[in-house]
């Protein structure tokens, strides 16, 4: 198989192409002819030498791939050779072909293609527990998005308003914003011009948002609490500011009745990742199939082209999902 492989921790021309021989399936898991993989955040701090594979996972980037099953591992129905699907896993996604757990393997929704389908794995399923499962994000509830045009922000901004919760979105520029508010967000700040803490505050007439899904951290703890309304949950997935917070005021914390949670991904085991596909098939798929929810694709480059897809990822300057495509 075709693949990229980091050759060392450094910047995106450390990716190369490379081939290895084909991944074999193994008890429970499904081998995927890949057409499609998806660029997200950790691929970027796994190059950089910041995010290494769980024990047991593939050296090889790539969190989310679709494409075709062309066998199966032991306990895994036959029935299973020739889907179309789009999965979730631990790495090796950088590939046109890698194995996947047969439970992370979900069916493409009726009206996305095959390509765009790679969009959908990572975003979807940490939306889904993140936004819903741990932060109960109910219909007539408000919630603040930061990056608003990433993948994540943008299948948040449709998942949350077609469950009716309104969506307050940050994100960089003003086209950014209008792009969001084109997806369904209820308002959306430019936080380059506007502080955000001040913005939700005059939106929600000081009473505060519900519910925070942040993956900045740093100085954003103090003031995304700053910003939650009475019985608000605050949602921490990423910290690309840092893992250390601001001095933090618990008494707010206790006077309000706040929740502080948030999780990762990867690291987990194949059963609890099963557990959110359920919720995600359940929940999800058919709002993806209804049209609306829908993978936002901004850009797809050729395998061999990740160190280019790479560089866009850290430039910010797309709206939505970056793929590769090996076709």
């Amino acid at each position: 198989m075709r693949c990229i492989e980091i050759r060392e921790p450094g910047g995106p021309d450390v990716l190369q192409p490379a081939e290895r021989p084909d991944p074999v399936p193994g008890e429970g898991e499904v081998l995927i002819d890949v057409v499609a993989a998806g660029v997200n955040r950790p691929d970027v701090l796994q190059r950089m030498g910041g995010y290494p594979p769980p024990p047991g996972a593939s050296d090889l980037p790539g969190l989310e791939v679709s494409g075709v099953v062309s066998r199966v591992g032991a306990g895994v129905s036959p029935d299973r050779v020739g889907q179309d699907v789009c999965a979730l896993v631990a790495g090796g996604g950088y590939a046109t072909r890698t194995v996947a757990p047969a439970a992370l393997s979900l069916p493409v929704p009726a009206g996305i293609s095959l390509e765009a389908a790679a969009g959908l794995p990572e975003t979807c399923f940490t939306v889904w527990h993140n936004v819903f499962e741990r932060g109960h994000l109910a219909a007539g509830e408000t919630a603040l998005v930061h990056g608003g045009s990433s993948g994540i922000g943008t299948t948040a901004i449709q998942l949350a308003a077609a469950r009716g919760a309104r969506v307050i979105v940050t994100a960089g520029t003003d086209d950014k914003c209008a792009a969001c508010l084109e997806l369904g967000a209820w308002q959306a700040i430019n936080y380059r011009t506007r502080d955000f803490t001040e913005e939700v505050r005059r939106l929600t007439g000081g009473r505060g948002v519900d519910l925070v899904l942040d993956m900045v951290g740093g100085s954003y703890v103090p003031r995304n609490l700053s910003v939650l309304a009475t019985e608000g949950r605050l949602v921490q997935i990423g910290l690309m500011e840092g893992q250390l917070a601001a001095s933090v005021d618990f008494r707010r914390v206790l006077n309000r009745r706040l929740t502080l949670t948030g999780s990762t991904l990867r690291p987990r085991t194949v059963a609890e990742k099963a557990a959110i596909a359920r919720g995600v098939l359940a929940e999800v798929w058919p709002l993806v199939a209804a049209g609306r929810v829908r993978p936002i694709v901004h850009r797809t480059f050729p395998l061999a082209e990740a160190a280019a897809a790479h560089r866009l990822m850290e430039s910010s300057g797309h709206i939505g999902k970056i793929l590769l495509t090996t076709r």
